[in-house]
């Protein structure tokens, strides 16, 4: 069993932006799945499903990013799971635009929602699937600006679309045939 969690902020003013990539993620691969995200359950909306044979469980934290690991610390504990059982799919600065980057384990590279969750559970042992947002054009641009501004409808569609077939591929074939996969792109 894999617990699939995307990171953003709830409400509709944060819907469509740079720092709700691991939302989008997650709606993408609710409706390839057919899984309904919508019970509430540890401050988070789930939903459970198969990839295969394997169960998985959809995540979107509701307690707003810098605080995502009080979301994701108890919903693990709830299903008995230890973080190597974990997923996070969220967004980076880092990366150029549409870039993907899947890792077994590391830092949070200064995303305050994973160090929220490496917080909570005491370790930077489990998987993240990070999504590429690029960092502002203009100089000027405030980081916490740049990443609420809102994306073109079509902007990361092709980044969206290969995240979510990441996911599907870590449950399915395992992580090391994922990275080999998405990480070339």
């Amino acid at each position: 069993m894999k617990v699939v969690v995307g990171l953003g902020n709830p409400g509709r003013q944060y819907a469509a932006t740079r720092h709700n990539i691991g939302f989008m993620v997650i709606d993408r691969l609710a409706r390839e799945l057919n899984v309904a995200v919508t019970k509430k359950m540890f401050n988070c909306l789930v939903g459970q499903g198969l990839i295969d044979r394997e169960k998985i469980v959809l995540a979107m934290p509701q307690t707003y990013m810098n605080l995502s690991g009080q979301a994701v610390g108890p919903l693990l504990n709830w299903h008995k799971l230890d973080p190597s059982a974990l997923v996070v799919v969220y967004d980076d600065l880092d990366l150029p635009a549409g870039a993907l980057r899947i890792r077994p384990s590391g830092g949070s590279g200064g995303h305050k929602g994973m160090q929220s969750i490496i917080a909570v559970l005491g370790t930077e042992n489990f998987i993240r699937v990070r999504v590429g947002i690029g960092r502002p054009e203009a100089v000027d641009m405030e980081t916490v600006d740049y990443v609420l501004s809102r994306l073109e409808p079509r902007e990361m569609e092709d980044a969206l679309k290969a995240a979510a077939g990441s996911v599907v591929c870590i449950v399915r074939d395992g992580l090391e045939k994922a990275m080999n996969l998405y990480n070339r792109r």
